[in-house]
């Protein structure tokens, strides 16, 4: 009888009892393959296979998930080997069966691994998936082959080309056995290892099933092929995925990894792949704030408020709701409290309508919100949040009565979108306690989450809201104060130019046509229009000294907004509406109204290729970027980028602004601007000015990833 125990690596445990080799990784904190794990798991199947009392190998984890899959972090290279394909074809080829117990989480490489097992356990809670298409790529290490021999054409596709997680109750043919709980899976192990001795059962390798290309199976890849084409534009991963996953059906099992890696390295050369994993990295950096000492203690967030019942306040209050803090929202007036806290339980009953809640958990949501009319009902919140009209009187006014009822150490923030905090918290006696918190409409939907760091904030403050946007499920992105901090300053020439263009002769719908094929789920005119064309109308009314000397200035939308056209909820704006419609109708008047005031501004009408527009409208928006990086109010350009995807829509597959600057080259940019400086007169000599950042690194070859 075999009885041994010791470690094969430092991230993988082996032992060996009776009949029995167990293998155990241990690489916190997701036991990601790098090599060492690697190594370490063909060191202990080769270790299995030489001892002659072992009949049967247990492969498990010790950490709470199976593998969140490969260490991304590999993949600038170096030496990788072994590979991950090579480690799963010794697992593959082992002569003793080797059971994947699956404990937790399996993504990726984690999933690929088990699939490479024998025999799959896990539990009935349990998810697992292959999520490598959000990082531009598909999964390399045979999962576009064992997937599909184990479930099906369908669910393979569904999985590989979603990269969503599956729960592994919707895969009986992958799983051998499903317990109901975590705490079973021990016992069910040792069950079934014992079985397999006591049986003799045999290593049953998944790529000695084949697979039929029937016409049913034909059908079904052409139909879904033509369907990712139409769903996933501007992505090349997905598509790539399909064909991958066909190469399991028309090729044998060795002929089918070959065209999987050759898939996976088509995918890992494109600009998509390099966007997506730089995202990757970037919204996992944007949680670091430097500066900021680690032992730092965090101040305890237990009760919030929120100023402000309207669609704003009330989706930033659900926020809270559905982590299960609790909220007290005021309001002045005791039916617009009402209209706040109807609307907020009419939002949760649709989403229960939809299956995305319980009418038990509505009930518990709406539970966990209180209304009041008075402000001393706010002395024991540890954190208030201000979402009331975006004008400086108001907000002052509202910080001067929170500062005499909150409690000592209460956080008093704003949702301010434009305006100065440094200049909202000189109302106050306490200005290190107070941050912006800018929340994106709708509030409890959209991820993004600007915090704003004022020149007194506190270091325990800032640390506590970037620790409570993860709570709440946001990404939060610190930023410094200036006007519109970076989403709203960066959009406003995006929008300026927009405006221009159609003064010169586009229209709107070809300008966000040209947007929306960039990959943008919206153009700026129907942006507009959604947003309320009155909200921009009186941004540019507290800043007429900034663009006095542009008569042209968004003026056509001035003029709109005089004639009541604000947009979807007036039926009309720069677009046309039908009632309960939100399909933008062109209108002819907006193109003459542009004409006349062209006309009376001297601006001579004319073509526009769509090559100017998306130069004109998304080249400002990066030089913007880059003097907000010059000034400090961002600390990185992948901040940018982070703020960009999550709270303008900016396409992933282009990496946000910033990166999309530095996959084209910093001297087009900066070319491209002085282009239409010198093309455009006065109004080009003023506004298409290159950043002294963006002139510095494009002079010495440099990206604004070089930066961080």
């Amino acid at each position: 009888m075999s009885e041994s125990k010791s470690n094969a690596s430092a991230v993988v445990s082996y032992s060996a009892h009776a009949t029995v080799a167990s293998i155990a990784m241990h690489s916190a904190p997701v036991n990601a393959l790098s090599k060492a794990l690697r190594v370490g798991l063909i060191d202990s199947i080769n270790k299995a296979l030489a001892d002659e009392d072992v009949k049967v190998i247990v492969l498990s984890s010790e950490l709470p998930l199976f593998s969140a899959g490969a260490d991304i972090s590999e993949f600038s290279g170096g030496d990788l080997s072994p590979m991950l394909p090579e480690v799963l074809d010794v697992i593959e080829q082992s002569t003793k069966p080797v059971i994947a117990v699956v404990n937790g989480n399996a993504f990726g490489g984690g999933l690929e691994l088990a699939l490479a097992c024998h025999y799959r356990i896990s539990h009935a809670a349990n998810k697992v998936g292959l999520p490598e298409v959000h990082l531009g790529i598909l999964p390399g290490a045979g999962g576009t082959q064992r997937l599909p021999r184990l479930a099906d054409a369908k669910t393979a596709l569904d999985m590989i080309v979603s990269g969503a997680p599956t729960k592994v109750t919707k895969l009986p043919k992958v799983f051998d056995v499903i317990v109901d709980t975590p705490q079973e899976l021990e016992q069910a192990a040792k069950a079934f290892a014992d079985n397999i001795v006591n049986e003799n059962l045999p290593a049953k390798r998944v790529c000695d099933i084949d697979l039929s290309f029937d016409d049913k199976t034909k059908a079904l890849f052409s139909e879904y092929a033509k369907g990712v084409a139409l769903k996933t534009k501007g992505y090349f991963a997905p598509g790539h995925c399909v064909k991958a996953v066909e190469s399991a059906y028309t090729l044998d099992f060795k002929s089918g990894l070959q065209r999987e890696a050759e898939l996976f390295m088509e995918c890992m050369k494109t600009p998509q792949a390099r966007a997506q994993q730089h995202f990757f990295f970037a919204e996992r950096a944007a949680s670091h704030v430097s500066g900021i000492s680690n032992d730092l203690k965090a101040r305890d967030v237990n009760k919030v408020a929120v100023i402000g019942a309207g669609t704003m306040g009330g989706g930033i209050a659900m926020n809270f709701a559905n982590v299960g803090i609790p909220v007290v929202i005021l309001e002045l007036k005791q039916e617009a409290l009402d209209k706040g806290l109807a609307l907020i339980r009419r939002n949760y009953e649709n989403s229960a309508k939809k299956g995305k809640l319980s009418s038990d958990q509505v009930e518990q949501r709406m539970a966990l919100l209180t209304g009041t009319t008075s402000y001393d009902d706010l002395s024991d919140v540890d954190l208030v949040i201000e979402a009331v009209f975006e004008k400086m009187s108001v907000k002052k006014e509202v910080f001067g009565a929170l500062d005499k009822v909150c409690k000592s150490g209460a956080i008093l923030a704003s949702n301010t979108s434009t305006l100065d905090l440094d200049e909202i918290a000189s109302s106050v006696s306490r200005p290190q306690d107070v941050i912006g918190l800018h929340f994106f409409s709708p509030a409890n939907v959209m991820k993004l989450l600007e915090i704003v760091r004022g020149k007194q904030t506190a270091d325990d403050v800032i640390k506590t809201a970037m620790k409570l946007a993860k709570t709440i499920r946001k990404v939060g992105v610190l930023v410094g104060v200036c006007f519109g901090f970076v989403g709203n300053r960066m959009i406003e020439p995006y929008g300026r130019e927009a405006n221009r263009l159609m003064l010169e002769g586009a229209s709107p719908e070809q300008v966000d046509r040209v947007i929306g094929q960039f990959g943008l789920p919206m153009g700026p005119f129907t942006m507009g229009d959604m947003a309320g064309l009155d909200i921009g109308f009186f941004v540019r009314e507290s800043r007429r000294d900034f663009i006095s000397h542009d008569p042209s200035y968004c003026i056509v939308a001035d003029k709109l907004v005089a004639q009541g056209r604000n947009g979807l909820k007036a039926g009309k704006g720069a677009y046309l509406y039908e009632a309960g419609s939100r399909k933008p109708i062109p209108d002819p008047e907006v193109l003459e109204i542009a004409k006349q005031e062209a006309a009376r501004l001297g601006i001579v009408q004319r073509e526009i290729s769509d090559q100017e527009i998306l130069e004109r409208c998304i080249y400002p928006l990066i030089n913007e970027g880059a003097d907000i990086l010059k000034e400090g109010i961002a600390a990185k350009s992948s901040d940018i980028d982070v703020i960009y995807v999550y709270g303008y829509g900016f396409p992933v597959f282009r990496g946000g602004p910033m990166k999309y600057a530095d996959e084209i080259g910093l001297d087009v940019i900066r070319d491209r601007l002085n282009h239409y400086k010198n093309e455009l007169g006065e109004y080009g000599q003023h506004w298409f000015e290159p950043s002294s950042l963006l002139e510095e690194l494009a002079n010495e070859g440099k990206s604004f990833s070089s930066l961080t």
